[in-house]
């Protein structure tokens, strides 16, 4: 995450702008922004309830004192201040997911606390609550706002409910829907930042990109992991070596008996090999040795035993003899009058 060096102190603004109030104003903001010593932020409850005043008695003495901070003299000295702040805002995309951006400016809570006073103080910034699709966020321009906000809504309606795909060419997707906006904003980093914006897509411990209620990227369980590895692998991986990736990759301890019978319970993995499994998607045909040569037959029709045997080869790491034992079952196979092998009916 880029670290952000302000030219001001945060703490040191803010105790300026709480001169502006009286005594219990000012208290009760500190108590309910977390700029005291303590930088929890206190509910309008639990301030009622050591003034012995109502909740919303509370939330009128907040508004009231915010309302004459931007009165103040104290708040018109601080001009710089804000102009600051405005312009760290549009330089990082003019939206921003509000932790992310008090994350990059500190990593101090008190200072987080302070910062965040500021931009509820300060005129030129806007906060959007989170929602059911987007995290809570600042913003400067609404009309900016509302287009990355579409966008977004437009990259999560295209994507499919277990699709992966890299960051790149998330981002090249996204910024394809990204219509109206200055060229400044059209980058990599910014469109990295704004992705940031959504709660329906984001990207998995590998960082491959999705809908977020995917399991392929809200990995919950052993197998959800096992198929991240193996996709990452590319080609089939004995059971061992995948309960070593898991630990090593997810840094979640994976024992091998037990990767390996969750392998066999999901249809996402197929067992091609002694240990060896590779993902369905790839194509390959699900059973024993005896079903894939069945399964070879009945798509291909009858075949010479070097053709069955080529044929499996590619579904099953086998020796060739555990294919031709198989074939010499009369229960489930028959030769024709041509010496080819067929399905017995």
């Amino acid at each position: 995450m880029t670290k952000i060096t302000l030219s001001f102190k945060p703490k040191q603004s803010v105790k300026k702008l709480l001169v502006a109030l009286q005594e219990r104003s000012r208290d009760i903001i500190i108590k309910r922004y977390g700029l005291g010593k303590n930088p929890s932020h206190m509910t309008l409850d639990a301030i009622g309830k050591n003034y012995g005043i109502t909740r919303e008695r509370v939330r009128q003495i907040e508004n009231h004192a915010i309302a004459t901070i931007r009165k103040s003299k104290q708040f018109a000295e601080e001009k710089p201040v804000f102009d600051e702040v405005e312009k760290l805002i549009s330089e990082l995309g003019g939206i921003i997911v509000e932790q992310e951006l008090l994350e990059m400016v500190s990593k101090d809570l008190s200072t987080q606390s302070c910062v965040n006073f500021l931009l509820v103080t300060g005129h030129p910034f806007n906060k959007i609550k989170e929602d059911e699709d987007f995290k809570h966020r600042w913003f400067i321009d609404n009309s900016l706002a509302e287009k990355v906000h579409l966008s977004l809504k437009k990259l999560y309606e295209s994507l499919k409910d277990d699709e992966l795909v890299t960051e790149q060419e998330m981002i090249k997707n996204f910024l394809n829907y990204v219509e109206g906006v200055a060229e400044q904003y059209k980058t990599e980093e910014i469109a990295k930042r704004w992705l940031n914006l959504s709660k329906k897509v984001s990207k998995n411990p590998l960082g491959e990109w999705g809908k977020t209620a995917s399991p392929n990227i809200s990995t919950k369980g052993v197998r959800d992991y096992a198929y991240l590895v193996i996709r990452k692998h590319g080609s089939p991986i004995h059971f061992k070596e995948v309960a070593k990736a898991i630990t090593t990759v997810f840094n979640k301890k994976a024992h091998v008996a037990t990767t390996h019978n969750e392998l066999i319970k999901d249809s996402r993995f197929v067992l091609v090999g002694r240990g060896l499994y590779a993902l369905s998607e790839w194509g390959y045909m699900s059973g024993v040795v005896k079903d894939v040569i069945k399964k070879v037959i009945e798509k291909s029709g009858p075949m010479t035993k070097k053709e069955i045997v080529e044929k499996v080869m590619k579904e099953r790491y086998v020796k060739e003899n555990t294919i031709v034992i198989n074939l010499q079952n009369k229960k489930f196979f028959t030769k024709n009058k041509d010496g080819k092998y067929e399905v017995v009916k």
